[in-house]
């Protein structure tokens, strides 16, 4: 199977996407009363064909507040006056959300602090023990 970024540049997805339209609130006038600006994008993830099992479930499992019980995730994009614009804006977003969600968590690897580090952090400690205890009154 190709890697995900190969799928997204020849465009396999935008045949699965499913666009609705509908009036925006925000600012825009008159013109936001008579035109449908945002833009709200439905992919069947259950049923999508250019996806593997496994990449499907890591999708579902990190974007589960995405998408609805019917199994499809959805996004939205209201940010322009241009129902164009919110088009190609809630096209990036899902191709962000799934690389995001595809992508592999670094394993960290646990490590101690060097002795030249521990000397530093116990010299600035002497040091401020030392200036705390000249501020007392001596009789």
């Amino acid at each position: 199977m190709q890697s995900l970024r190969e799928r997204i540049e020849k465009g396999y997805f935008l045949s699965e996407m499913n666009f609705q339209t509908s009036r925006s609130g925000g600012a825009g006038g008159q013109h936001i009363n008579k035109v449908e600006t945002k833009v709200q994008l439905s992919f069947d993830l259950e049923n999508s064909m250019f996806l593997t099992e496994e990449e499907k479930s890591l999708i579902r499992e990190k974007l589960k507040n995405k998408i609805t019980d019917d199994g499809f995730l959805q996004i939205q994009a209201q940010e322009k006056r241009s129902q164009l614009q919110n088009k190609e804006i809630v096209i990036r977003k899902f191709y962000k959300l799934i690389q995001k969600s595809l992508e592999k968590k670094k394993v960290r690897k646990a490590t101690k602090p060097g002795k030249g580090a521990i000397e530093k952090r116990l010299k600035s400690k002497k040091s401020q023990g030392e200036k705390k205890a000249n501020r007392s009154w001596k009789y």
